[in-house]
């Protein structure tokens, strides 16, 4: 282990076919304005966790929710998990502000996110 411990996991993606329904049943899920509000993306932020509403699975391809574990350094712990037996899915790239995300697959081929900020 390189000790790149993640710091939890503080994002959860939801690919959603209706943006509005899914902006209305999550504000209300959540009791608070969505923070981020564009025709590709809608983010609310919640007691310390980031919620996201992806359309369509968005240029990704979701297909179910992901969660990302939010670590120090994103290209250790890619090497550490594929090392493991995790396959690459989405390379680590530049979102905007600085944060890097990456998604792997176990070998069950759950996908699992990875964020860093920088």
């Amino acid at each position: 282990m390189t000790g790149s411990s993640p710091q939890g996991i503080k994002t959860v993606l939801h690919p959603v076919s209706d943006l509005a329904t899914a902006k209305a049943v999550y504000a209300a899920l959540l009791g608070i304005a969505p923070q981020t509000d564009s025709p590709y993306y809608v983010g609310f932020e919640a007691e310390g966790q980031h919620i996201g509403l992806v359309p369509d699975g968005g240029p990704q391809g979701m297909t179910s929710p992901v969660a990302y574990w939010h670590v120090p350094d994103i290209e250790a712990k890619l090497a550490e998990v594929t090392a493991a037996g995790a396959t690459v899915k989405e390379a680590a790239h530049d979102v905007g502000g600085g944060r890097l995300v990456a998604t792997v697959t176990d070998p069950d081929g759950n996908v699992l996110g990875l964020i860093q900020d920088r």
